[in-house]
Parts: structure tokens; sequence; C-alpha cells
């Protein structure tokens, strides 16, 4: 690779063993326990040309098995001498490549360029850069500075004003989170951080979104810790936020419903099969989960109740109307939501990050969220005890389910959810099931001793009365 490939853009001769070794190392790359048998540049695009260089590229790192994922790379290149305070890829023919958001200018350029609108040509596709509205960046893009808690993406911070959330692992098609961000932004819904502008790939290779670009609300709090800090002084105290969030959330609901005449967002009957199908995949795993379960104390209350388990599930198939099926936030819990002080916002509209980016945007019940939301009581209250040792009243859990049903009942449209309490009881006990088996498999192979969360909230989904 020679300096004027780098400035046309061409890193397809950058060393496949030091980018491997570079890509293996990232927090956002997600395959860590497969075999990775090489990485090499697709595509990629001069972004900034002058010194130092920012250089997009789609790399696709090829797995031992025989499969592969495509990861975007924003990588800078310094002359060699001019040594960058960032993570260095390689030194070849005179220059250094390096980890290109960890530069200031570099992570300023992205922001420039969406608010120019620029479309950028790379080497077999072109990358493209939009705004909301051009006139809303500050004059002035402020200093970036990087999101410590990095993980199956990059954030970058600039100020007070903007934060820039790029994707790393990227697949075909919208993201969920630039459609329902555009899409809530259009309609000026007052709980999310508005979306200033993003950046997709488009080519031969694969259509893609890259990027998003919010507003910043610099003085909020994460909903899980205010929960951790409030219920160690105030108990009571949150629950007194906890009404409000329920409507925030039905609100939200509500406004993904409105559009009748949008395809992609437009309230649908759910058909026959597709719930024959969510049952049937739950089941399964069900199955596998309980297939091998070892005999603990922890786990000791629901050994043996697998087939149990599966029968509760198969309320599904006889819960009456269900309501339709709308766009939803995917992944929702307290960790998914901020306290700006005044009211709540609502963050992160990817969905679950395992699933295909083809079935995060499917459209679901919207109690598939307020089951999350709800599982999501029963696990801060279990970390307080667990990790501060807080000593959380025995009717917490309960008292903070009833108020944020309270608030989401009186707000949703009830167009979308089923008709009477029992309805409404049976689907939310199925969606709180599902969450909670998943819960059991990931803390069984990752934090052995919280498994206890999950079973308790199993066993209290077998016992109610539905």
């Amino acid at each position: 690779m020679n300096e004027q490939e780098i400035q046309q853009g061409d890193l397809a001769a950058l060393g496949e063993e030091e980018l491997t070794a570079f890509v293996e190392s990232r927090r956002w790359f997600g395959s860590k326990a497969q075999d990775v048998a090489g990485v090499r540049v697709l595509d990629s695009a001069v972004l900034r040309t002058q010194p130092p260089l920012l250089v997009a590229a789609l790399a696709e790192v090829r797995f031992g098995a025989g499969t592969h994922e495509l990861y975007q790379l924003l990588l800078g290149v310094r002359p060699d001498g001019d040594e960058p305070d960032a993570e260095v890829v390689s030194e070849v023919d005179g220059a250094v490549v390096y980890e290109g958001l960890s530069d200031p200018a570099l992570a300023r350029e992205l922001v420039h360029l969406m608010r120019g609108e620029t479309t950028v040509q790379a080497g077999e596709g072109t990358i493209e850069f939009r705004s909301v509205d051009a006139g809303a960046f500050p004059g002035e893009i402020p200093a970036p500075r990087p999101v410590g808690v990095e993980q199956s993406n990059s954030s970058v911070v600039y100020g007070d004003d903007l934060i820039l959330k790029a994707y790393r692992r990227v697949e075909p098609g919208i993201n969920p989170e630039l459609e329902l961000l555009r899409f809530l932004t259009d309609i000026s819904f007052p709980h999310i951080a508005p979306l200033v502008g993003w950046y997709a790939y488009s080519g031969p290779l694969i259509d893609a979104t890259l990027g998003v670009l919010q507003d910043f609300l610099p003085d909020s709090r994460d909903g899980w810790e205010l929960a951790l800090e409030e219920i160690a002084s105030d108990p009571d105290g949150f629950l007194t936020r906890l009404r409000r969030l329920g409507e925030v959330t039905g609100e939200l609901h509500s406004a993904l419903a409105s559009d009748s005449s949008d395809p992609d967002f437009a309230p649908e009957e759910p058909s026959a099969e597709a719930l024959a199908l969510l049952t049937a995949t739950v089941d399964e795993e069900i199955e596998q989960v309980f297939l091998d379960l070892p005999e603990t104390d922890a786990l000791e209350p629901i050994l043996g109740r697998g087939e149990e388990v599966r029968e509760r599930l198969r309320l599904i198939s006889h819960a009456g109307a269900v309501g339709r099926v709308v766009r939803t936030h995917g992944d929702y819990h307290l960790g998914q939501v901020l306290w700006t002080g005044e009211d709540w916002v609502v963050l992160d509209f990817e969905g679950e990050p395992a699933r295909p980016l083809a079935e995060r945007r499917n459209k679901r019940s919207p109690l598939r969220d307020v089951a999350g939301m709800l599982r999501s009581f029963a696990y801060v209250a279990s970390a307080a005890e667990l990790t501060q040792g807080t000593a959380v009243p025995d009717d917490w859990e309960e008292r903070a389910r009833a108020e944020f049903l309270e608030g989401y009942w009186d707000l949703v449209d009830r167009t979308i959810v089923p008709h009477g309490e029992d309805g409404r009881a049976k689907l939310l006990t199925v969606f709180e099931l599902e969450k909670a088996v998943y819960e059991l498999r990931y803390e069984l192979n990752n934090r052995p001793d919280w498994v206890g969360i999950p079973v308790a909230g199993i066993v209290r989904l077998l016992e109610a009365d539905v």
C-alpha cells in the first residue's frame, strides 16, 4: 500500500494479519468466541482528504466455519513520524493507520459531512451523509470525546450538544434505530433525543446504515443507575417516577402506531401463523435451556419443570384477542431510558443486537416492550441487594409494576392492546416468561451468581393466576 493508494481510499493491501489483530482487540467486535480466519477490506472511501486522512472501510471478517460478518472501520492516516494518540493498526510505506474516532479532527469530520449533506464515492459504492435540518447544527462543532462504555457500537459526544453512534457490525437494510428516530423526529415526539443526521453506504456490496447523530442530553440520568441509587436512599421516591414512565411508554407505542398510511408503521392484525411461529420458536428455546440445567440450589425451584414452563407459554394460542402488532422499541428496560430531571426520554432503538436486523424491524405486540420493562424492575431490585447490599422492601417490585402499568394503560392507544384485563394479563405473562427464559440462559453462561433473578421470575409466572 503506497501513499497514492491511501489518497484514493484503497486499503485493500493493508496487512491482513495486522488488520485481524486490530479487529479482534476491539470491544465492539462481537464474535470473539469464534475462530477468525482473516479480515480484509472490501470497500473504502476517503472522507477527509487533508492530513490527517479519514477513511471509512467495510471489512469482511471470515471465520473458520466458513461464515463471515461485515464491520465498519473508521481509520485515520497520518504521515510516519506524526504519531497519533490512538490505537495503531499498521505502519506501512511512510504512513500510520490508526483508529480514527479517537482523533478529534476526524470525529468532527463526520459531523461536518452530515451538515454539508455530502456524498462520497467509495471504490464500489457511495457513502451518503444526510441531516434532518442543516440549520440545527451548532455553528462550531464542539470538542468531541468518546463515550467510555463502548460495546457493540462506538459513540462520540460533542460538547453538550450532539452524540454520534457509529454502527460497527454492518447488516443489509436500514437500521431500525434510524428508521424509528426519523419517524418520531418527523412527528415531533417529545420523549426522544431528536435525530440530527445520519450516514449510510449503498452499492453492489450492501445497502446499510453506518451511523446516526442525535441531540445530546448532558444532565440526564440513566434509568438503571438512578433506580439503584434511589432504591438505596428513597425506594418510594423512585416509585413515584414509574407511573410517568408507564405513560411515556404508552405514548411511545401510540405514536409508533399513529400512521396507518405508512406500511412500515401501520398497525396490523397478527396472523395465526405469526403467533404459532412465535410460540414454536420460544418453545424450542425453553426446551433447550431446561434440557441440561445443572442441579444447584439456585435452580432447584425450576428443576424438572420445563414442560410446565412450555405449557404456560402455549397460553398465547388461547389468549383470545391479542391486540395488533406495531413497531416497538425491541429491547426495552431501565438502561434504555433517561430521566432529564423533569421527564423520561427513550434511547437506543436498535432492538436486541443479537437478533438479525431484518427480524428487529418486525412489528410485534407492544406488550413485549412492557414485559421487558417489568422484568427490569425485578432485576434492579435484585441487583441493589447483590451489588450494594441494599435491603429492598419486599413489595417494591409489585408496587413498581403496578405504578408503571397504571400509567401505561391510561395513555396507550387501546386499539393496539388486548381488550380486557384477562387478555392483557395472559399476553404479558407469555412475554415475561419468554424474557425470563432468555435471562436464565444468559446468566447461566455469564453470571451464575445472578441466576436466582430469572429463576424467581419464572416461578412467579408459573404461579400467576391467568
